[in-house]
């Protein structure tokens, strides 16, 4: 997400620190190559022009040329200009007085209406909701079946319609009737969408809007698209009067340009954005977040969110103790991989980390998911006995566990080796060499219990 712009923008902030004293010479130089990975980001030419604007003109003031950080000073210029290009604060959804709230999913068709539909019925369940389904797409083969399998994944309700029910106003009509007597607070209407925007399609809308007056139009458009996703959502805002933007497959996107065009296009807020194929893949979006992430900062707030919904609190307060009286086994290292993994793609989760000291590597390491896979394979091979004292694994032990995990002995020796290895440290840090300096610096630190990057040594490499 925003890899391309990010590394383009992090070269011009680094050639302005190598000036020492910024100019209106070097600071034009600046906003041309800025301007220059915006539009290559198929960033909208307007939105890339009033962002240029207006950071030119806070850039050349006499404050900033004659600062003694001034490359830090156009960092923050352009750090707020991004925030405000793309909405200064999360827009959150709304919901009406009166349950249940009607949120109509709109969009061109292969844009992921019907998968976000479900995603954000999850994502509604988890935060305290109670949501039902319905698809109104009796044109598109099988759409109708897709969205109640995917409602049984989500483990969600469906409105299926009753016997003669064939048009999408009686279908949505009873479905908000089925959820307000089921006591179900939201229904979540998946419509039809076509290959292109036509006055079919727009008329059929406008009447469910008539209808069901919903609290929130939510148009789903595909990132990868670029700037005919803002083109769409421009047109169906002008036709129909959308509240959001869903923006999928934002994972796929290295360029950004979407999400950064789309606000300042329709008006409208970006609310969500799919970030992965999973059903739980489906993030809140926060302007200031992906501004630092465009920015190197890392987005280490949302990552802590992360940890903090999906890990065990009360097992990972223990696995810490174990750490800190490198007390840790296999076992527990296995269940430390798989709550890491209950986290989302490890490579989502480094774009995640700021691209500053060592950690600036990071966008260049390439994350082998199979890896953790083959670890949790190897130590499920072992027995009881075996994952908490590793230390009698023999020559005939680790031939068994590689036949047994379908890898090989050299893989079984070097993830042994790299366990007894983290083991070492872990000693050397919290006991003798240090005291427990370790122990007192980790008891003061703020982040919540389970956090993992400061908690776990990587997984093995092959």
């Amino acid at each position: 997400m925003f890899d391309n712009l990010s590394e383009k923008l992090q070269r011009v902030f680094k050639n302005l620190r190598g000036e020492g004293k910024l100019s209106a010479e070097n600071m034009e130089g600046a906003l041309r190559e800025i301007r220059m990975a915006l539009l290559e980001a198929d960033v909208n030419f307007r939105v890339v022009k009033q962002l240029i604007e207006n950071i030119k003109q806070k850039a050349m003031g006499e404050e900033v040329l004659s600062s003694l950080s001034p490359s830090q000073q156009v960092i923050k210029i352009v750090q707020e200009e991004l925030i405000k290009i793309l909405g200064s604060h999360e827009s959150k959804l709304r919901f009406a007085n009166e349950p249940p709230s009607v949120f109509l999913i709109v969009g061109l068709q292969g844009s992921g209406k019907t998968t976000s539909t479900g995603k954000l019925a999850r994502w509604l369940s988890k935060n305290g909701h109670r949501p039902m389904v319905v698809s109104v797409d009796i044109y598109r083969p099988a759409a109708r079946e897709q969205l109640r399998i995917i409602a049984r994944d989500v483990g969600q309700p469906i409105y299926e319609g009753a016997p003669g029910e064939t048009q999408p106003l009686d279908l949505a009509k009873s479905a908000r009737r089925e959820s307000a007597n089921s006591g179900r607070d939201v229904l979540l209407v998946d419509t039809a969408g076509r290959l292109h925007l036509d006055d079919q399609l727009m008329t059929e809308l406008q009447q469910l809007k008539e209808q069901l007056n919903p609290v929130e139009i939510l148009f789903v458009a595909d990132a990868m698209t670029g700037q005919d996703a803002v083109k769409s959502a421009d047109e169906f805002h002008k036709r129909l009067g959308i509240t959001g933007v869903i923006l999928t497959k934002m994972d796929g996107d290295a360029r950004g340009g979407a999400a950064l065009s789309i606000r300042h296009v329709t008006g409208q807020p970006l609310k969500f954005v799919g970030v992965g194929e999973k059903f739980d893949a489906l993030e809140p979006f926060h302007p200031d977040r992906a501004a630092n992430r465009i920015l190197g900062m890392g987005d280490i707030l949302s990552l802590i969110e992360k940890a903090s919904a999906e890990i065990d609190q009360k097992k990972a307060v223990e696995m810490q103790r174990k750490l800190l009286d490198n007390d840790f086994t296999l076992e527990d290292f296995r269940d430390q991989l798989r709550s890491i993994r209950k986290l989302g793609p490890l490579q989502s989760l480094l774009g995640m980390m700021p691209k500053v000291g060592i950690l600036k590597e990071l966008k260049d390491v390439k994350v082998d998911e199979n890896e953790i896979n083959r670890v949790v394979a190897i130590i499920d091979s072992m027995t009881p006995h075996e994952r908490d004292n590793h230390m009698i694994i023999n020559g005939s032990r680790r031939r068994r566990i590689a036949k047994g995990s379908g890898t090989s002995v050299q893989e079984v020796n070097q993830l042994l080796k790299q366990y007894a290895q983290a083991r070492k440290m872990m000693k050397s840090f919290s006991g003798g060499l240090t005291g427990g300096m370790l122990g007192k610096r980790m008891g003061k630190m703020k982040l919540p219990p389970g956090f993992p990057f400061g908690d776990m040594p990587g997984p093995p490499g092959r």
